[in-house]
């Protein structure tokens, strides 16, 4: 494409806000709109191809009126919905970025974005490894694995780890992270070929399919005769009632993500509460965004385990733009088997 052409923009565009779990109808594709390859004069932004995009859980809070998490704004109707992603740049009116450079951070769900907020995008330094990577281990779930799991649980060696939705693109991590720890880890999801995945793949000491068990607080049990110390929290509800009773004195509970909730009218409310008293465990939420200023040290931490084959990544790639609204909505029936991602264009 020629500098300043002007060029269709495949966008998925938000329909309008939703109750309940999102459905695939709730997003559509448009080919209508146009974009110039060009910044308009004065812009201090960054003009960028997306890419690889990222599907996150969190993407279902800001489709609804109010997004209760404060964090990113809600989507606005018939506008792309947003996300992260990695992009490169075309043209760049911030000294901070060239054209060439490669990003990730937030960007719009179409072939090409006008990001003017370029406080939250980072420059890509590191290219042995896969781009993609960027959306997940190396992006926000990285750092948020990082942050929960040696920030706020606080690990020590020979600990119990207890990880929910463990095969997801937090949960893959968090995992194989406390076992290079030395931590005893199980990982709970809802197939056996997920489980399978926890075992083989990622060297989880165990994992179980949570959709088999009539008694989550028995199965942890099974799996933790001597109680949990950590328990890395992504799917709220049952799951974490059932922890609680299962923690030791002193343990961890790192609050991050309640994929369980997201699309409930009423939440689940949690009644096993007397245990964080009598044992002293300390339940704390958490956000990634806290902890933006450590991803230079997880970066440290991260692409040694990478390049040295210490922690493997499973990634579930779709091919297009117009795969988002299935691939999104997917995320909440368990249909992707690791970190969700888009692939808009392999240049």
């Amino acid at each position: 494409m020629a500098e300043g052409e002007e060029v269709k923009n495949k966008q998925v565009l938000f329909r309008n806000y939703i109750d309940g779990f999102p459905k695939e109808s709730d997003m559509y594709i448009s080919t209508e709109n146009t974009i110039r390859l060009k910044l308009p004069q004065g812009s201090n932004g960054v003009l960028v191809k997306n890419l690889v995009l990222s599907c996150d859980p969190f993407m279902r809070l800001l489709m609804q009126k109010n997004d209760e998490s404060g964090l990113f704004g809600c989507y606005t109707p018939d506008s792309p919905i947003t996300g992260y992603g990695v992009a490169k740049i075309l043209d760049s009116g911030n000294p901070k970025f060239q054209k060439g450079d490669l990003v990730w951070g937030m960007t719009g769900f179409e072939e090409y974005s006008i990001i003017t907020e370029t406080e939250s995008l980072y420059k890509i330094e590191h290219t042995d490894v896969p781009l993609s990577y960027y959306t997940g281990i190396l992006g926000m779930p990285g750092i948020t694995a990082c942050a929960g799991f040696y920030e706020v649980s606080t690990p020590k060696k020979g600990e119990t780890v207890f990880v929910s939705a463990a095969s997801g693109g937090v949960g893959q991590l968090v995992g194989q992270l406390a076992k290079l720890m030395g931590c005893y880890v199980v990982g709970s999801a809802g197939s056996k070929e997920k489980v399978d995945l926890l075992k083989n793949k990622f060297g989880f000491d165990d994992a179980f399919n949570y959709k088999e068990e009539h008694d989550l607080t028995a199965a942890l049990k099974r799996y933790f005769p001597e109680g949990i110390d950590i328990y890395f929290e992504n799917v709220g509800g049952k799951m974490l009632d059932a922890a609680i009773l299962n923690m030791r004195k002193h343990g961890r509970i790192a609050l991050s993500g309640m994929i369980s909730q997201y699309n409930l009218a009423e939440p689940e409310g949690v009644k096993n509460l007397m245990p964080l008293i009598y044992k002293r465990i300390t339940m704390k939420g958490f956000s990634p965004l806290d902890y933006l200023t450590r991803y230079s040290k997880f970066m440290d931490i991260l692409l040694p385990f990478i390049r040295e084959g210490k922690i493997v990544y499973v990634e579930d790639v779709a091919e297009g733009l117009e795969k988002t609204p299935a691939a999104l909505v997917g995320l909440f029936s368990g249909r992707n088997i690791g970190k969700q991602v888009i692939v808009v264009s392999r240049e």
